[in-house]
């Protein structure tokens, strides 16, 4: 279905105000922006594993989920929505369900996904359950004090990799888990971020919500206090992630590669890096090599994937 804003806007909504979320924070924005693709009739259960998200969003007896809500343990959100979607499909099968239509949609962020629970979500996807994966990429574990992960980009400061005189950040580059996702060969997997009016959030929301079996959104949601950017930035700094392709947007659909955007006028990666606290080290005298580095990965990675999407 085409992307109509004026049309999305008015929909209720189903993730409210009220929660703790820092300013300029990108989960509540995911959160939002996936929701609002599901139909109006249809019901949603929605599985947090701990999180930046779940803390902030659910304060028994307060949560701003208007559908069924589930918080799960670090690093079991992919088990337990698939066990909750079979038992949705079992009771189909006996009858006792009733007319309503559920659709059954996992939220984790990227220590929770790319990490301690890649486990539960590689073994949930493998068995194509009716499911959306929703990982909300931060790029750390920003939640227990902004350590590193392994989405955690290459030469980035944080808590357990400082910028020093010796080391420059974290010394490994970001796992490409969008890409592992695909090698699982499932209908749907997606990469996407808030860039256009949103519309390639909601299209791809849209197709991983209503394609039967497992699908996988990669959602890039930036954090102000990890980033260390302006809160009013948000929207920029995705918008840069897209443009330099460090973020690039594209989908696997039932194995074919679709790119969603090529920039005309490719930008540099310091164009992404300088606006954000966590890579002011590379711009000290003494440091270009690292900015190099972090292109040279960067165009390796675009040609890959043009080629696979041409």
């Amino acid at each position: 279905m085409a992307y109509k804003l004026k049309e999305e806007a008015t929909k209720p909504e189903r993730f409210t105000g009220g929660h703790r979320l820092c300013a300029g924070c990108g989960a509540g924005v995911a959160v939002r922006g996936v929701l609002r693709a599901l139909k109006p009739e249809d019901r949603a259960v929605c599985g947090v594993a701990t999180s930046c998200l779940e803390v902030s969003s659910y304060l028994y007896p307060y949560t701003s989920w208007k559908d069924s809500y589930i918080h799960t343990a670090f690093e079991n959100v992919g088990a337990t929505i698939s066990g909750a979607e079979a038992c949705y499909q079992a009771m189909k099968r006996k009858g006792t369900m009733g007319k309503e239509t559920y659709k059954f949609i996992a939220w984790g962020g990227d220590g929770g996904t790319y990490d301690i629970g890649f486990q539960s979500l590689s073994g949930a996807m493998e068995r194509n359950h009716d499911m959306v994966y929703v990982c909300y990429d931060n790029e750390a574990y920003m939640n227990t004090g902004i350590q590193r992960s392994s989405a955690t980009p290459a030469y980035a400061d944080v808590s357990t990799a400082p910028a020093g005189s010796e080391i420059p950040g974290k010394r490994e580059v970001k796992k490409d888990l969008t890409a592992v996702l695909v090698a699982h060969n499932i209908p749907y997997v997606g990469q996407t971020t808030f860039w256009k009016n949103f519309s390639d959030l909601h299209e791809k929301s849209e197709r991983a919500l209503y394609t039967p079996g497992a699908a996988f959104l990669n959602i890039l949601a930036p954090c102000p206090r990890g980033w260390r950017y302006a809160n009013e930035d948000l929207i920029e700094i995705c918008r840069l992630a897209v443009e330099t392709c460090v973020w690039p947007l594209y989908e696997v659909i039932d194995g074919e590669w679709k790119l969603s955007y090529e920039p005309k006028n490719k930008l540099p990666v310091e164009d992404y890096l300088k606006p954000q606290g966590r890579f002011s080290h590379m711009f000290k005298p003494g440091n270009e090599g690292l900015i190099a580095k972090f292109q040279k990965d960067v165009d390796k990675k675009w040609e890959n994937l043009l080629k696979k999407c041409k």
